[in-house]
């Protein structure tokens, strides 16, 4: 059995590819139930978000599960098979494992150690779970990711720096105030770059939002998704006494807020500090407003420059989850060692126990004068001491399989008591050679 993890992200496919073959809430039942009734495939799973659509597969081999895929993808959907496949990556056992705790712990994200990704791993493995495509390989492998996943943001920095310009501005006032819980905040311009900002500021407690637009119906309807409350840009300089922090990001040809505006604000304040931040280009608050008393003004520079410095912590912090992935995939190796054993241990069971049964039959038809309370104490006898007989070769063998030996140690099992049921099979990482693969194989 092979895991394949094969898909397309923001590095191999447009955002018009990714938008087009995203399968959404609706589509996944069907589309588990594909994979699952399709020849040679016994688990799947499905990871869809705005910036990858990734398959990830228990299979018999390679060519059942690219062919899964491809069909799966272009079902109703206008893009050729060969289309589709100059987008495709795929990954293939110990590189599947690696490269889906990568994807976990947010390195293989489009922003560095962002944790939304995480979640959306556990949204598409209890869509596995609620439609029975999941099996014990995936399940397994999925559970780990997730702990891998949450033990990269506990035990690394890898998510505690702003690595968005907006981010970082909300970040930056958070130091400032130590907490924004209450604050209010004055948002000029109501574009993408806004609505970020303001995302971020409501999940950093702020009560309440202004935006200020040029257009009132657009100032209002961004309000509205906050809870807040839109003004004309014209009346900006009435709120600006009242606000705590300002983002702007307008794309203004002239300065939105002058230094007189922050003047007159200043004297209402009575001493309270406000913080600005301009996001826009050209800038929208005049560079003279940071020389007031009790104005303190960042610019796109200055965030950018903080940007740049969490990068790169981000970037070093990834090398600690690198090393942290190694020690995963090792373990998943281990266990996914251990399975070859299992319907051995089964058959040598099987195997005992049936010999046990046929000679206590035997000897019950020997000695017919036994009582029903003499039979059931013989059958109890010679299970215990087949259990006790088996127990030491069991333990020692979950133990020898786990190492890089593991699969000896099997087969010579299966040879010595002659089980006819154990199969000799390649273990992961073995897979069968493929000449005529349509993707070059990524690395993780």
């Amino acid at each position: 059995m092979h895991i394949l993890a094969i898909g397309l992200n923001h590095k191999t496919a447009p955002v018009e590819i990714r938008e087009m073959l995203a399968l959404g809430a609706r589509e996944m039942p069907s589309a588990l139930s594909f994979l699952k009734n399709y020849p040679g495939i016994s688990e799947g799973m499905i990871l869809s978000t705005c910036n990858r659509t990734e398959v990830y597969l228990a299979s018999s081999g390679f060519h059942p599960g690219f062919s899964v895929v491809v069909d799966l993808l272009t079902q109703n959907r206008d893009i050729s098979p060969d289309e589709l496949k100059r987008h495709l990556y795929i990954h293939r056992d110990l590189e599947a494992v690696a490269h889906l705790f990568r994807v976990a712990c947010g390195l293989d994200s489009m922003i560095l150690g962002e944790t939304q990704i995480l979640g959306q791993v556990k949204e598409g493995y209890q869509a596995a779970l609620d439609n029975q495509s999941a099996g014990k390989v995936l399940n397994t492998l999925f559970n780990q990711a997730i702990a891998a996943g949450k033990r990269a943001h506990t035990e690394t920095e890898i998510s505690k720096n702003a690595v968005s310009v907006s981010y970082a501005a909300v970040e930056l006032a958070k130091k400032v105030f130590q907490s924004l819980e209450g604050r209010r905040a004055l948002i000029i311009g109501a574009g993408k770059m806004s609505e970020l900002t303001a995302k971020h500021l409501l999940a950093s407690g702020v009560g309440q939002i202004v935006v200020a637009n040029r257009t009132l119906e657009r100032a209002c309807s961004l309000a509205q998704m906050f809870k807040g409350t839109g003004i004309p840009i014209s009346e900006v300089g009435q709120w600006l006494h009242q606000v705590d922090v300002v983002i702007s990001s307008t794309g203004a040809p002239h300065l939105v807020l002058t230094r007189e505006m922050l003047h007159e604000a200043m004297r209402h304040r009575r001493g309270r500090p406000i913080f600005l931040f301009d996001i826009a280009v050209p800038r929208d608050i005049d560079p003279e407003a940071g020389r007031l008393e009790g104005v303190f003004l960042y610019d796109i520079d200055d965030l950018e420059s903080a940007v740049q410095a969490n990068l790169r912590e981000r970037q070093r912090e990834a090398r600690k989850v690198e090393r942290m992935i190694e020690e995963e995939v090792a373990k998943f190796e281990s266990w996914q060692r251990t399975l070859d054993i299992v319907p051995v241990i089964r058959s040598l069971r099987q195997k005992a126990d049936d010999i046990r049964r046929h000679e206590v039959s035997k000897t019950f038809n020997r000695l017919p004068e036994l009582t029903d309370r003499q039979r059931q104490i013989i059958e109890a006898m010679t299970a215990t001491m087949i259990n006790k007989i088996l127990n030491d070769p069991t333990l020692r063998l979950k133990e020898f399989a786990s190492g890089d030996d593991g699969s000896l140690y099997v087969q010579a099992m299966a040879r010595l008591f002659n089980l006819t049921t154990a199969e000799e099979k390649p273990g992961i990482g073995q897979g069968e050679p493929c000449s005529d693969r349509p993707v070059v194989e990524a690395k993780p």
